[in-house]
């Protein structure tokens, strides 16, 4: 009797807390938008973070509150994007031309000189924490591969030269590689633009001649030789101006070390690594074997 009685208190207190639970949840329910959903089935769905909120999930809730724009996902590109501005009722955002990451580096293995040998973890985290990194240009790639662990999407490998390359076809322009370089020497640029500075040193030209054969050297030939004024020189360095540039190679031609390239689809540090296409006579704005272009 004593257990019946025990038993039956508990059911009803049981009873009695669920209907306050449900009374509860129904007061205080929070409406959710159906927008939020709708928009995260659109999206990719990688969860890269490229677009700088945690998931597609969070970027849906952005867009929903109007803190993020509708073509916020890197990845989904304009075919997304015109589909979330469909869901939230506004007009397609105007087509944006894709972005792709570059390494702005040619200093291989056999370009750039090194000051010791790293014996450690294979990072470039890592290795820049010893004595600023074995390479001796310290704005260039340090060729651990840390870029590559960190793209999501099986765009980057590591070259025989000891360069990252970069597949452009795969590459979302999500910017995970860029976060992951501590030397900052990955960038997202238009994916017209073929013309580029493979260097980021700001160092004098003489300095940089010690350390690698394919620096800039800061002489500004290339700006004098640019018909467009699409290169300018800040601080040692020649940058070029994508809305400018219209890829006619003369900079190219002009270039000393051979810093500039003209590339196609293929990784670009093949032309200053004599990589593929290479030695083999191809004039500017060439197609060669491996699909890049190099100088007379």
């Amino acid at each position: 009797m004593v257990y019946l009685k025990a038993i039956l208190s508990l059911a009803g207190l049981g009873a009695v807390f669920g209907i306050m639970l449900g009374l509860a949840a129904r007061k205080f329910a929070v409406e959710s938008d159906p927008r939020v959903e709708k928009i995260t089935g659109v999206l990719p769905g990688a969860n890269c973070g490229g677009c700088g909120y945690p998931g597609c999930s969070g970027l849906a809730s952005a867009i929903v509150t109007g803190s993020a724009p509708v073509d916020a996902c890197p990845v989904g590109g304009q075919v997304v994007a015109d589909r979330v501005s469909e869901i939230m009722g506004v007009q397609p955002a105007p087509a944006r031309e894709r972005q792709v990451a570059k390494v702005m580096c040619g200093g291989g293995e056999d370009k750039a000189t090194s000051r010791f040998a790293y014996i450690g973890i294979r990072d470039c985290g890592a290795a820049g924490l010893v004595s600023g990194g074995p390479k001796a240009c310290t704005f260039g790639c340090l060729g651990f591969g840390t870029c590559v662990k960190a793209c999501p999407f099986g765009a980057m490998e590591m070259g025989a030269d000891g360069l990252p390359v970069i597949d452009e076809a795969k590459c979302t322009g999500c910017g995970k590689c860029i976060e992951a370089c501590p030397r900052g020497i990955i960038a997202l640029v238009p994916v017209s633009a073929r013309t580029q500075v493979l260097c980021r040193s700001h160092a004098r030209g003489a300095e940089v001649r010690k350390v690698c054969k394919v620096g800039c050297i800061g002489c500004g030939i290339c700006v004098k030789t640019c018909p467009n004024s699409a290169i300018v020189l800040e601080d040692n360095l020649a940058r070029i101006i994508p809305d400018k540039c219209d890829n006619c190679g003369k900079c190219v031609e002009k270039c000393p070390t051979r810093c500039i390239v003209m590339t196609s689809q293929r990784d670009l540090h093949t032309v200053v690594t004599g990589g593929v296409g290479a030695g083999k006579g191809l004039s500017t704005g060439t197609e060669g074997p491996g699909g890049c272009c190099v100088a007379k």
